[in-house]
């Protein structure tokens, strides 16, 4: 039996029914159509706070702090697929999800390769690009394939459902879905087909030595 194909969505708005929440809903409908399980989670209301760089995570496998990000540890490890999406603060994301994306992706030592990311951003007017780039910085350091859509994964709209007039966004949205399950359909093809990437033994550097 084929192995179904799984996405967790991490929305890092604290709205509920916020734009965050329509451009994944745009991403679902695909997702559904395609046999893709999907879990839909709203961080940005968690108290989560930020990596005290303890390196307790080194020892234990997994954060000092036993809260939602150790929960989130366990499904990102199942999962073929990545989303997040962040609010524009200030020209960046959500406190609350960089918060729990630092420790996630730092506390856990489960091989990220080749799942596949997208980040998803809105905002009233500016600043969506620099998230963006934001985001995508914890899938270029982990071997993450970057899902990409027509246009920047932005979609823009100031009060909760605004984005639904932002008719291109939530087309971005569903032609970004589309691609990744296409690559995720491409990846698990290719690991039983010809296998994966020779890999190397890891070089760490200091700038100081």
């Amino acid at each position: 039996m084929e192995k179904k194909l799984k996405v967790l969505m991490l929305n890092g708005s604290p709205r509920k029914d916020g734009n965050i929440a329509l451009a994944f809903s745009e991403m679902e409908k695909i997702f559904a159509e395609n046999g893709v399980e999907y879990e839909n989670i709203l961080l940005g209301r968690t108290d989560i706070r930020g990596c005290i760089a303890c390196e307790t995570c080194r020892e234990r496998g997994k954060c000092v702090f036993n809260d939602i990000v150790n929960d989130l540890a366990v499904k990102f490890e199942e999962a073929d697929g990545l989303v997040i999406g962040s609010p524009v603060y200030y020209g960046s994301a959500n406190g609350t999800i960089m918060s729990a994306l630092q420790r996630l992706f730092y506390s856990t030592h489960f091989d990220k390769s080749l799942k596949v990311g997208a980040s998803v951003v809105s905002a009233r007017r500016s600043g969506c690009t620099a998230t963006f780039d934001e985001l995508n910085k914890f899938f270029t350091l982990s071997n993450m394939p970057i899902a990409t859509s027509q246009y920047w994964n932005n979609i823009y709209g100031w009060t909760p459902g605004e984005g639904q007039v932002d008719e291109e966004g939530r087309q971005v949205m569903r032609v970004l879905a589309r691609n990744m399950v296409f690559l995720m359909k491409s990846i698990a093809l290719g690991k039983s087909g010809i296998g994966l990437p020779e890999t190397e033994e890891r070089v760490w550097t200091n700038f100081t030595r």
